[in-house]
């Protein structure tokens, strides 16, 4: 263990694309230990700056695209689109692990030596709060990955990912379950909570945790877990602080845009520019869509020859974690899980009539009101396939929905990834493997 976590370390004080190469020596001489709030800002932007991109990877693993061969990438990521997690070829990109915990050791920095060090000021609380904003969102998505699907008869036994509060190199990391990873993400949440200063950030700085963001990720965080009131409530509290919807009948701007009306919180690269260039829209993906009054379709694809480019991500414009549809997406399906159906309906046509023409929106109408509530539960995955195309948000919503039966043609032959398969959980890094005997 210790080599991996010398090497989060080593990794950590050599980062110096924001200037923070002077900070986290863990034996600082000749460094400058941060004590201002000016300092631990700095620290913090590197935290955010380094969250990985592996939400672009797990767009490769779902039935969004088809990956193009004939890219120079393509070595890199097939493996990926072969679900093969053990025995990679070495020039397979892995999925990331100690970029994970090199955030949490700027995170745990702020949070153990900054509460003790920085003066009171609002400006201290905001900084706390989202740095346990931000370690609760990162152990969230590592145990999204790394972890089973949660399920409370099962939690408290089944793996979840080595959880670390500490800045000691020395400490042997061993998985905890995915219920403690699940009970670490909402003891920091609440932590954040009774620090949080901002109410939401302005563009520019939104891939800042807010209180709109906090909320958006506990009503997440609710709705993976079951949690349907509170998946309710959280939503609607972050709704009451930025409720607006993009109407893309008069928008220009996509969604998922960081400048977008939407934009919660603009952190994630979703859909970077190597998965984007090496990746077309799947047929199944692009059947999903009517593309004459949905409006969405426009906003999302470019025909490139006889297929589809996905045109939503490709740049930090397009970094995306939470936006408002979510919320009502999030609110939607809650309801409906609570048996209120007729709400559960107008909670997402709130959004659709913001994304359909006029009379695409009328048949979307007459389509749903006769809807039970199962025909209702699968309509809401299927727009949840159209809204959140390319991401990061398919992969989670597959593991947790029907993890359905996929196939992906690679190398003119057919890998399939069938329901319920085990390859739904992704397997630790091999790096990650080799450095800890305990993982």
């Amino acid at each position: 263990m210790r080599k991996i976590t010398t090497f989060i370390a080593l990794a950590v004080i050599s980062f110096t694309s924001i200037g923070c190469d002077r900070f986290l020596d863990i034996q600082p001489e000749g460094k400058v230990i941060p004590t201002t709030v000016d300092d631990y800002r700095k620290v913090l932007t590197s935290a955010y700056s380094k969250y990985p991109s592996h939400k672009s990877l797990t767009v490769l693993r779902t039935d969004e695209v088809n990956i193009d061969e004939n890219t120079s990438d393509f070595i890199s990521y097939r493996e990926i689109a072969m679900w093969k997690d053990s025995n990679t070829d070495q020039a397979t990109t892995e999925f990331p692990w100690v970029s994970f915990y090199s955030v949490v050791f700027y995170l745990n920095q702020i949070i153990n030596e900054g509460t003790k060090t920085m003066a009171e000021s609002p400006e201290k609380q905001q900084i706390l709060a989202e740095a346990y904003a931000l370690r609760a969102y990162t152990y969230f998505d590592m145990v999204n990955l790394y972890g089973k699907p949660y399920n409370s008869a099962t939690a408290s036994t089944d793996r979840g990912v080595p959880i670390t509060l500490d800045i000691d190199l020395e400490q042997v990391l061993k998985p905890s379950t995915v219920q403690e990873v699940y009970n670490q993400v909402h003891a920091d949440m609440t932590k954040a909570e009774g620090l949080m200063v901002e109410q939401k950030q302005a563009a520019g700085l939104n891939y800042r945790f807010s209180k709109a963001g906090l909320l958006a990720l506990e009503a997440r965080t609710a709705l993976y877990e079951g949690d349907w009131n509170k998946a309710v409530s959280y939503s609607d509290q972050a709704l009451a602080i930025k409720g607006d919807l993009s109407n893309l009948n008069t928008a220009a701007t996509a969604p998922n845009h960081y400048a977008s009306v939407e934009s919660i919180l603009a952190l994630d690269n979703a859909f970077n520019s190597s998965v984007q260039n090496l990746s077309f829209a799947s047929a199944e993906l692009l059947s999903k869509y009517n593309s004459t009054t949905d409006k969405r379709f426009g906003l999302s694809f470019e025909k490139s020859g006889s297929k589809y480019k996905i045109i939503k991500g490709g740049s930090s414009d397009f970094r995306v974690s939470f936006r408002t549809s979510e919320l009502y997406f999030i609110k939607a399906e809650a309801l409906l899980k609570l048996d209120k159906l007729d709400e559960a309906k107008q909670a997402l046509l709130t959004v659709l009539k913001n994304r359909y023409t006029p009379d695409g929106y009328t048949s979307v109408q007459n389509q749903v009101a006769p809807m039970n509530n199962a025909d209702f539960m699968n309509f809401i995955l299927d727009e949840r396939i159209r809204e959140f195309a390319s991401e990061g948000q398919r992969w989670f919503d597959l593991r947790r929905a029907d993890q359905r039966k996929i196939t992906h043609k690679v190398n003119g032959q057919d890998y399939i990834l069938q329901q319920n398969d085990v390859r739904y959980t992704i397997e630790y890094p091999m790096s990650a493997k080799r450095n800890n005997p305990n993982l």
